[in-house]
């Protein structure tokens, strides 16, 4: 099921790759939405398989397909009025397995690269836990306080649209430590600025 809005990245450029890719699957095959999803989550498989190989470039221009992937079942939905509560769910489930993957080839290379030392350590969990925080951390805000983050830096700082374009960014440049130096700072402030929020506007 589509979302009812886009971060920065899917706004100006994941939209404009997904949507056409949608019509044409749409209009010359039987794909599902689900199928696009289950798509998405096997392409970020494979981008943290790159990692996990020593391909960085790789590893990023696939994580960025799978987020432009991502789009396109929501997009595909739309189109053939498949939307429905189980394919939200499913592609959320799906986006968690698969940012988990691609963070995990990108901490074992970093790891084998720099040595198992305690700073490499922290900033590789630290990557890793602040990118899934930053996701559950917008669900619980909103199934149970109904606060929406869809503004300012809560709303789009450390979105998924927005990580998966930082490890692009990461692999093409083979820049792996520095990609998850800045995801773990930047995951992190999130949901420490979400948490914030929170007790702001609940009054806590």
């Amino acid at each position: 099921m589509p979302k009812g809005w886009d971060g920065l990245i899917s706004r100006k450029i994941n939209r404009k790759f997904s949507r056409p890719i949608a019509r044409f699957l749409a209009e010359h095959t039987n794909l599902t939405p689900n199928q696009v999803s289950i798509l998405s989550f096997v392409v970020g498989v494979f981008s943290g398989i790159s990692f996990l190989l020593n391909q960085p470039i790789l590893g990023g221009l696939l994580a960025q397909f799978a987020s432009i992937l991502d789009g396109v079942d929501g997009d595909l939905a739309v189109i053939t009025g498949r939307t429905s509560a189980f394919g939200g769910f499913l592609d959320s489930i799906l986006d968690r397995y698969c940012d988990l993957s691609i963070l995990l080839g990108m901490a074992y290379s970093f790891l084998l690269t720099f040595g198992q030392n305690i700073c490499s350590v922290i900033i590789a969990f630290a990557a890793l836990f602040g990118s899934l925080m930053v996701s559950y951390s917008r669900a619980k805000a909103e199934t149970d306080l109904g606060v929406i983050f869809r503004t300012g830096f809560s709303g789009y700082a450390a979105n998924r649209d927005v990580r998966l374009f930082i490890i692009m960014l990461g692999g093409i440049l083979n820049q792996i430590p520095a990609t998850l130096i800045v995801l773990a700072v930047l995951t992190n402030l999130t949901v420490a600025k979400r948490v914030y929020d929170v007790r702001r506007v609940s009054g806590g």
